[in-house]
């Protein structure tokens, strides 16, 4: 049982006093604050003026992140009028006078450059305690003169690849032995070198879990745990010989678990059981985190040595609440900041009062949190090596002073590292600062005493909503829950292999007199299931069935219609795993991405309900005397000819399009993928749809797929699919048969060859991290895909190294396997046709990798090919497999250029933090979606409503408000409303 004796109102009054003490020491330390912003250092001013007006903070904070990029003046001095010349942006006067230059290669150009650059590194300083090893030793000696210890966080960038694992796990080895060899020669501060008669290590160094692994994901925890685990014992084993401490930092919210489930488990193991010098961080800001620390508790009781609890608010509140936002998941912090100050004080009394199981590392810049853990700790009377405080360096110097003068013992969390690799930390604590609620801030603005140490006061507004359509939310694997069903879903799945799928013709399965195997590419002998090809003259019979159903399908009102696409929705959100399980064995889609096509099926479902009640209600334009009516009507008979690589998504959406537009619809899977559109129409069957009106037809496309296409019965086909195929059906479509009184719609999407551009000024880590998941997301089988990445010559042998290094790091294997990033092609004849275009690469370009693959399925290897010139099959040819064209050019016109220089036009990205080059790439990026500083693919139903032109297809964008009318043939009805001279008169009661 997790005690906890005492309730915060039984500290209040000593925490007030105590704040009001440490308030008064801290404002006394504040000369610099309190001189006039003119008299104050350009680092200062940046900061001011970034509280003061909200829309030159994003502008300046966006340049600041954009700096590190840049190569000279010039470029510096262009990127600060882009970012800071924006009208919306109010701009001091002193700020507008350095801008004041129209040619960035002046000399008054250069001499902005160069300020603002010394300013951002000055304010940089100020949070990084050292960019090498004699820098940090400088500064840790100078902590502990002032009689703080310290904690030493590795700054660097995001860990992409396993080669940068092992360069991560190296720098901690190296600084440990570098600091526990230095700290031979320093003396004893017995402030923070011991308590109660014990030592305290001089030496601490705080790490991140996900760094210890490349591919470190919550899908596969046991993966995740086997690769991190075993270099976290070497770290520890090493730390161990030289007398350093080891504290585990915690990071975004989707790793909390596994983060703490794998040290759990670790800290139990019989070599680490007995340490006291480990510690494990927890954020006060989520929702969960006062039961993580009661599980810690219990977890400790059972452990029987104490390891730290550092505490602290959280850093990632924003991109927690953007991630949440975004994909329709409970928000894991909370929304109001005075509900995590109220958390952080329950759990700051919780920690303390259970001071015997868990060591507490109060961390807060907050001088009534900190006055609240003295409170505590001095009315309780804990010993001192059981608590400590905690505060970044740079950021509550005063307060640490403060609190060190009152007897407590100090820590400093003190970045080290470069600059560049460190900017996004000091993104994080420039935000902290200039927040309206941050208690700096509000600390410099002199508000009362009274209001800066009150307790927090919750007001109960703590929901977000998310605007626009409600997609359907992905499962969150991080949950163990829902990892569980998902396994639970595979197994049944796996179970249910082998079985017979027919064709539903006029509400009947009918037998056929062939039969082919659906197999799993995986392992092409195990049989997904056994598929009925229908003949040309069962297609007869559900072509004339469905020309039976029509009259009184399109007379159904639209409401009835709109209900039975619903509730296929919900069926499918029930089945949700088990479908997810289907796809990842009939097409070897890993779970993760064929639970997103599960999530974009029902969107379909419920968006094209939605907007077929929008477009019902037609339009009025009546005038005086006569009315006015614009309406639809449906067309006729649809055929939906789906493909293998988006099974479920695409086969529903163009099916639910047509027949919720009042079409009878007929539905031609790809061979490949016939098991999971067999679900389908299990799941339209079930939902409601009336017979003859929706018919399931697996056949061959060359015969029966051909025939339906030229029937002079057929109004509209909707296709996805190669090219080739595409531009066939559309011909054929053109010829009008004997008899045949309209001219059939073609909706076709047939792929697309994308590119990627990557400028000089872009985040290397976003663009590496984006661009591997583009291109080897489903092994490349995406027509959104992207195969091309073209490069700015400056960033491009850094690009590519990284880009290979994280590709080189992707697990490849069978789909059901957690730990799979990359599976197999379709087929054998997908698998050869990549084969051939990788040979036809090796003549026209350089090999940058090729990786072992498993021997058993249909695996090809994820192949990057640099210095590939524009012109080359494997630059211009969509291949639709996992391999890359990197592509190297002198400027962004020229990069324009070749990514424009393909017969298709789907998708494109761009990775840039130069203002102009995205306004140009908006214009004339020629693509039918463009995707700035963010992967490819990937499309969200109203959101990012997909498709394209030129030669990837024709029609409008799936999942968006012009979709159906493709369907659907507009009328209009003028009426005369006038009898004898007279008309009813507008707004007569």
């Amino acid at each position: 049982m997790v005690v906890q004796i005492e309730s915060n109102q039984n500290y209040e009054a000593k925490t007030r006093e105590i704040a009001k003490q440490l308030l008064a020491e801290t404002r006394e330390k504040r000369s610099l604050w309190a001189t006039l912003q003119d008299q104050m250092r350009w680092d200062d001013k940046l900061l001011g003026w970034a509280m003061a007006n909200p829309n030159l903070r994003v502008q300046l904070f966006r340049f600041i992140d954009c700096l590190p990029a840049l190569r000279s003046n010039a470029e510096i001095a262009n990127h600060l009028q882009q970012y800071l010349g924006d009208e919306s942006v109010e701009l001091p006067g002193a700020l507008k006078g350095i801008l004041n230059f129209s040619d960035p290669h002046s000399p008054p150009a250069q001499l902005a450059a160069a300020t603002i650059s010394k300013a951002v590194e000055t304010l940089a300083r100020k949070y990084i305690a050292g960019e090498d090893e004699a820098q940090v030793t400088k500064t840790v000696e100078r902590l502990r003169k002032e009689k703080m210890a310290f904690t030493i966080d590795l700054l660097g960038e995001a860990v992409i690849a396993e080669s940068e694992t092992k360069a991560y796990l190296q720098g901690y080895l190296d600084i440990m032995e570098h600091l526990a060899k230095e700290a031979t020669r320093w003396g004893r501060v017995p402030e923070i070198d011991e308590a109660d008669g014990e030592r305290i290590p001089q030496v601490q160094v705080s790490v991140k879990l996900t760094a210890f692994y490349s591919q470190f994901d919550p899908i596969d925890p046991e993966g995740s745990r086997e690769k991190v685990s075993d270099r976290i014992r070497l770290l520890l084993r090493r730390a161990r010989e030289l007398g350093v401490a080891i504290h585990f930092d915690m990071e975004q919210y989707v790793y909390k678990n596994l983060t703490l489930s794998i040290l759990k488990d670790l800290l139990l193991e019989e070599e680490f059981r007995t340490r006291t010098d480990i510690g494990i961080t927890l954020q006060a800001y989520l929702r969960d985190s006062e039961a993580d620390l009661k599980n810690l508790i219990e977890w400790a009781k059972k452990r029987e040595y104490p390891v730290t609890v550092r505490l602290v608010k959280g850093a990632y509140w924003d991109q927690e609440t953007i991630k949440s936002l975004q994909n329709h998941w409970p928000q894991p912090v909370y929304n109001e900041k005075s509900a995590s100050d109220a958390n952080f004080e329950r759990m700051t009394s919780l920690l303390l009062e259970n001071h015997q199981y868990l060591y507490a590392a109060i961390g807060s810049h907050n001088v009534r949190s900190q006055a609240l853990a003295c409170a505590i700790a001095e009315t309780l009377q804990i010993p001192r090596r059981r608590f400590e405080m905690q505060v970044l360096y740079g950021m509550g110097d005063p307060l640490a002073k403060a609190l060190v003068k009152r007897g407590h013992r100090v820590r400093v969390y003190s970045p080290y590292g470069k600059l560049l690799p460190g900017m996004a930390y000091l993104i994080r604590r420039l935000l902290e600062n200039t927040a309206n609620s941050s208690f700096l801030r509000q600390n410099l603005e002199d508000r009362p005493v009274d209001d800066l140490i009150a307790p927090p006061k919750v007001l109960g507004n703590d929901k977000s909503v998310s605007k626009g359509f409600p997609n359907a939310p992905d499962t969150d694997y991080a949950n163990d829950e829902l990892r569980e069903k998902g396994r639970k879903a595979l197994d049944f799945v796996k179970n249910s292999l082998g079985k017979t799928y027919l064709p539903l013709i006029n509400g009947e399965y009918v037998s056929t007199e062939t039969v082919i195997d659906s197999v799993n590419p995986c392992n092409p002998i195990e049989i997904v299931g056994k598929i009925g090809l229908l003949s040309i003259e069962q297609a007869e019979t559900a072509i004339e069935a469905a020309k039976k159903a029509f009259p009184a399908w399109k007379k159904t009102p639209v409401r009835e219609r709109a209900g039975i696409l619903r509730k296929a929705a919900t069926l499918m959100e029930n089945r949700r795993h088990e479908l997810s399980a289907w796809i990842c064995l009939e097409v070897g889609k890993v779970i993760q991405q064929a639970d997103m096509e599960v999530s974009e099926a029902i969107d379909f479902c419920r968006y094209y309900a939605d907007e077929m009640e929008r477009l019902d209600a037609g339009h009025n334009f009546d005038v005086s005397g006569e009315n006015n009516r614009y309406i639809y009507q449906p067309r006729g008979i649809a055929l939906v000819i789906s493909p293998w690589n988006f099974p479920l998504a695409i086969a529903v959406g163009m099916t639910v399009a047509a027949l919720v537009a009042g079409n009878c619809t007929l539905l031609k899977p790809a061979e490949t993928s016939t098991v999971i559109a067999a679900k389908f129409a299990e799941i339209l069957v079930e939902a409601g749809i009336p017979k003859g009106v929706f018919q399931f037809i697996p056949g061959k496309g060359s015969q029966v797929g051909a025939h339906i296409v030229k029937h002079p019965d057929i109004h509209l086909i909707a296709f996805t699919g190669s090219r080739e195929v595409g531009c066939r059906i559309y011909a054929d479509a053109a010829l009008v048969a004997p008899g045949q009184k309209h001219l059939k719609r073609v909706i076709a999407e047939m792929g697309g060859k994308n590119a990627i551009i990557v400028d000089e000024s872009a985040d290397l880590d976003q663009a590496v991290v984006g661009a591997v998941k583009s291109a080897f997301g489903y092994t490349g089988q995406k027509c959104s895909a992207c195969s091309r990445i073209v490069v700015l010559d400056p960033v491009y042998d850094a690009f590519v190294d990284r880009f290979v290094e994280a590709t080189k790091s992707l697990n490849i294997g069978a789909t059901d396997l957690p730990g799979t990033e990359v599976g197999p092609v379709i087929d054998d004849k997908a698998q050869a046709r990549i084969r051939e275009y990788i040979e036809t690469g090796k003549q026209e370009a350089e090999v940058a990798l090729e990786m072992p693959i498993p021997e058993t399925g249909y695996f090809v290897s994820p192949t990057v090919f640099k210095n590939v010139p524009p012109s080359a099959a494997i630059a211009s040819e969509e291949i639709f497999g996992p391999v890359v064209a990197i592509t190297r050019v002198k400027n962004f016109e020229e990069a324009l250029a070749v990514a424009n220089g393909t017969d298709y036009a789907l998708t494109g990205g761009l990775y840039s933090r130069t203002p102009a080059h995205i306004n140009r790439a908006i214009e004339e990026f020629e693509v039918g979606n463009l995707y700035i500083n963010r992967s490819i693919t990937g499309a969200i139903v109203s959101r990012q409503p997909f498709g394209g032109f030129k030669m990837s297809g024709v029609g409008s964008k799936a999942g968006g408000p012009d979709y159906l009318l493709q369907f659907l043939e507009p009328r209009h009805v003028s009426e005369n409303i006038q009898r004898q001279g007279f008309a009813p008169i507008e707004g007569a009661e």
